[in-house]
């Protein structure tokens, strides 16, 4: 078994009731954990990211009070804030590794997390001698795609599972699927 998954940013304010909520992410959580269930044990690890910004700052032009929605935003995922805990319906029990990422800075790949011992996605990779990743998780056109391109670009096998995904937009969702399949990644469903 030498496959890893990987689950990003399945947060509250990345839901319906969230501070950046994307439709869908309810409904996203809820078919996660049901792959999980069914299918944790085909995978060597399952590594869940989290945003966790700090809340006294603006996260290096992070967090803004007049946000562009590209680059800044509105304050989102606060550590240790309801914001930031993952989504309700999202069951963390078959998670094997929690990495946060931002912390202070703008960060969108999982690759740029750390786990509470400060492992990064490499390290656990390189740990298990994993190959091959699946993504899931939220948002399809940024933190999805930022760590599937990452996880391409390390010279991993990628897929995406396409209905374990949600999206800000369908347009750039879409855009997003397209460039990660042109950058080499597979598209599938979870099914």
């Amino acid at each position: 078994m030498s496959r890893a998954l990987f689950i990003v940013d399945v947060q509250n304010d990345f839901t319906e009731r969230g501070a950046l909520g994307v439709v869908g992410g309810d409904e996203v959580a809820a078919r996660i954990s049901r792959y999980l269930d069914a299918h944790a044990d085909d995978y060597a690890i399952v590594v869940a990211s989290r945003d966790w910004h700090n809340g006294d700052d603006d996260n290096g032009g992070h967090f803004s009070a007049e946000p562009d929605f590209v680059d800044t935003w509105p304050v989102h995922c606060v550590g240790g804030t309801y914001g930031a805990d993952y989504d309700e319906v999202f069951d963390t029990s078959r998670v094997t590794h929690h990495l946060k990422k931002g912390q202070g800075k703008p960060a969108y790949s999982l690759f740029e997390g750390v786990t509470d011992d400060g492992l990064t996605a490499d390290d656990i990779l390189e740990e298990h001698g994993i190959r091959d990743i699946d993504v899931v998780g939220i948002a399809t056109d940024y933190c999805v795609r930022a760590s599937a391109l990452d996880a391409i670009a390390a010279g991993r096998g990628v897929r995406v599972l396409t209905d374990l995904v949600a999206g800000v937009h369908p347009d750039s969702s879409a855009a997003a699927l397209d460039e990660i399949a042109s950058a080499g990644a597979r598209l599938t469903r979870s099914e």
